[in-house]
Parts: structure tokens; C-alpha cells; sequence
């Protein structure tokens, strides 16, 4: 294998790493990119002394890190305020924050944390908790519990000592147990459960059929928006905002399954004028035995071509 092919195999699990540590996946390829670019021109200077992946997670470690420098974390709107309860009072505009984007499981790749079967240090509400901590230990956390660095490893990498990266490490997981959610957030029902639930969601929502959603969220069910800031916390508000935003009948919407973050996710088409369907927002869930426990709809068309799906719909 040459040196370009292998820079080619790593890419989408250094896309994956910058993702964590940026959350967002624009500029996550962008920063890929630019470690490439850095790489290539320190070519010369690579001595062969680690293995090339291990010598270009720590160019995008400090690209990252630069970049962090100058920019304002990742959030969704419950980082910002309390629930909202009038679902005719959205504060539709736009706020000036940077928001949290999803990250499309088609472009993981071999990234070592599927690898091992462990998806949750880029679901959603992970990689949220990860963007409250300060760059470097974030840092830290992604190196030491992701990708299993030794500690002194790390500490070249940041030029400081074990004992600071080992003091970073446990800042920074209690500082993640406060942010995370509950560890029954985390864990998802077994076939056939999963299959049903996903299924009754997404003809439910079509339809507007708000009794089969009645029984599939959970009491304490959560309903996000970016870059709507407005949020809703439980059933009976959730519901209330499903039925003053959805139109009744099967043909306004349309819904194709798709997958981010680790988790199922679908696709919202919304019926235009012209007779097709056009892109209106990404939905990603969060599934637990007890039901659907969270929804955070991007209300981004401009996501779908990194999900790999068409703006428009011309039938269902």
C-alpha cells in the first residue's frame, strides 16, 4: 500500500475524530483537510518512528486544537434555556450560536471506536456533553478513552506530563457524568422492539397519527429543533407541538430511513407545490425499552447530500 492509499483508509476515521472534538462535520472535513495538506508538505520530516496513523492523529489532534482556539462550542437549544410550551411561540429566528450537526454512520468507516462495536462516543448527546469541556482536555478524554492512547502518548502530543494528562482524564469524566444522560439513554432495545418502534414512528408521522406516538414516547420524551432554538420536554408538550405543526393525511410527508451518530435517523421530505417532495430536516432518535426518549430534528436541508440523499423527491 502507498503512502496515498493509506492516507485514503484513514480518512473517514479521522473525520470521526475531528467530529468529537469539533462536532460538526463541516468542519471536521475541513479539518482533515487541512491535516492532509500539513502532512504532505512535513513529509520530510516524518521519521518513522510511530506508524503514519498514529503520526496523522496528531497532526488533526493539534489542528483541531487550533481551530478551538478560535471558535465557540457546539450546542443544542436545551444548552440554552429551559423547555418551551407553546408550539406557536418557536423564536423561529436565527441565533448567532454555532449548532451542534449530526454525523452521517455512512462515513465512519473503519473508525476504531465501530470497530470494537462501541458507538457511543459519537451519539448525540455524548458528543453535545464532550462540547462543555475546555479543547485540550476534551482532548485528552477522545485520545485516552477512544482510541485507548497510552498516557504518555498523549502527553507528547499535548508537550506536558502523564500526571497532567491522568489529572485532565478524571476532570474530564466527572465532568461527563454531570453532562451525560442517563445510562438507559444509552441503550437501545433488541430486534424485532427496535424494528417495530422505528417502523410505527415513521408511518405515525406521515399519517399525523398522534395516538400511535402517544405510545411510543416515553413520559419524559424530548423534542429538539436547531437552529430553532425553542425545545420541548415531555409527552403531553411534545405531542402538543406535533399536532399544531403536522398536517393531517399521508401524502405531506414523506420519511426515508437513514442512520447518524450511531443512531436510527430518518429523513423528512415535505410535499411542495410542484408536486415533489423536498428536503426539510434530518431526525435523529434516541431509542429506549420504554420508547422513543428523544428527537433532534436539524430543520438542515443543506445536510442531506452528507447523508448522501437528494434535496428532492419527485414520488414516494
Amino acid at each position: 500500500m502507498n503512502l496515498e492509499e493509506e492516507f485514503a483508509l484513514l480518512r473517514g476515521e479521522l473525520v470521526a475524530h475531528c467530529y468529537r472534538m469539533l462536532g460538526s462535520l463541516h468542519d471536521a472535513e475541513d479539518a482533515v483537510q487541512e491535516s492532509y495538506l500539513r502532512a504532505w508538505r512535513g513529509l520530510k520530516d516524518f521519521e518513522g518512528r510511530s506508524s503514519i496513523r498514529t503520526w496523522l492523529y496528531r497532526i488533526a489532534t493539534n489542528v483541531c486544537l487550533n481551530f478551538l482556539q478560535h471558535s465557540s462550542r457546539r450546542v443544542v437549544p436545551s444548552a440554552l434555556g429551559a423547555p418551551g410550551n407553546d408550539p406557536e411561540d418557536l423564536h423561529a429566528e436565527a441565533l448567532e450560536v454555532p449548532w451542534l450537526e449530526p454525523f452521517p454512520d455512512q462515513l465512519l468507516g473503519a473508525d476504531p471506536a465501530t470497530v470494537v462495536g462501541d458507538r457511543e462516543s459519537v451519539r448525540l448527546a455524548m458528543v453535545a456533553a464532550m462540547q462543555h469541556l475546555p479543547p485540550r482536555q476534551r482532548a485528552v478524554l477522545i485520545l485516552r478513552e477512544v482510541l485507548t492512547w497510552p498516557a504518555a502518548d498523549v502527553a507528547s502530543l499535548l508537550e506536558t506530563t502523564t500526571t497532567a494528562v491522568n489529572s485532565s482524564l478524571q476532570r474530564a469524566r466527572a465532568e461527563l457524568a454531570r453532562l451525560r444522560p442517563r445510562e438507559d439513554e444509552l441503550s437501545e432495545p433488541d430486534e424485532p422492539l427496535r424494528r417495530a418502534m422505528l417502523d410505527q414512528f415513521s408511518a405515525a408521522m406521515v399519517s399525523k397519527d398522534l395516538a400511535v406516538l402517544e405510545g411510543l414516547f416515553t413520559a419524559d420524551a424530548r423534542w429538539e429543533m436547531p437552529p430553532i432554538p425553542t425545545w420541548f420536554a415531555g409527552r403531553r408538550d411534545v405531542l402538543r407541538l406535533l399536532d399544531a405543526k403536522l398536517r393531517p393525511g399521508p401524502n405531506h410527508r414523506l420519511f426515508t430511513e437513514t442512520s447518524a451518530n450511531g443512531q436510527p435517523a430518518f429523513a423528512q421530505y415535505l410535499a411542495g407545490k410542484d408536486g415533489a417532495y423536498h428536503a426539510h430536516s434530518i431526525k435523529v432518535l434516541t431509542l429506549t425499552t420504554a420508547g422513543v426518549s428523544a428527537v433532534m430534528a436539524f430543520h438542515q436541508p443543506a445536510l442531506f447530500p452528507a447523508f448522501g440523499l437528494p434535496l428532492i423527491c419527485r414520488s414516494s
